[in-house]
């Protein structure tokens, strides 16, 4: 589960496609969970800490945290993480 946060978040960073950052959190939860109740574990663990540590260092607040939260739990939840996907993004992502 940890290398398909990991692997979700350097996606992110390589597209930097404005409006992506919500599928890219969906993505690695739904990737990291289909690995069964370990992924989902690590992928919440490492969502949290994630969270935890944004929320006081970027400045984007309770509501950024709150929506990056929401995709989170859609993609552990197994639902599509293209929900998130904005216009645009390249398929390779």
């Amino acid at each position: 589960g940890a290398w398909d946060m990991f692997r979700a978040y350097r996606d992110m960073r390589e597209a930097n496609y404005i409006g992506a950052d919500k599928y890219f959190h969906a993505r690695g939860n739904y990737d990291a969970a289909q690995r069964g109740p370990g992924g989902a574990w690590a992928a919440k663990l490492i969502s949290d800490a994630r969270e935890r540590w944004q929320s006081g260092v970027s400045g984007r607040g309770a509501e950024d945290t709150r929506a990056d939260q929401l995709a989170n739990e859609w993609g552990r939840s197994g639902k599509d993480p293209n929900h998130f996907r904005p216009a645009g993004l390249p398929d390779k992502y």
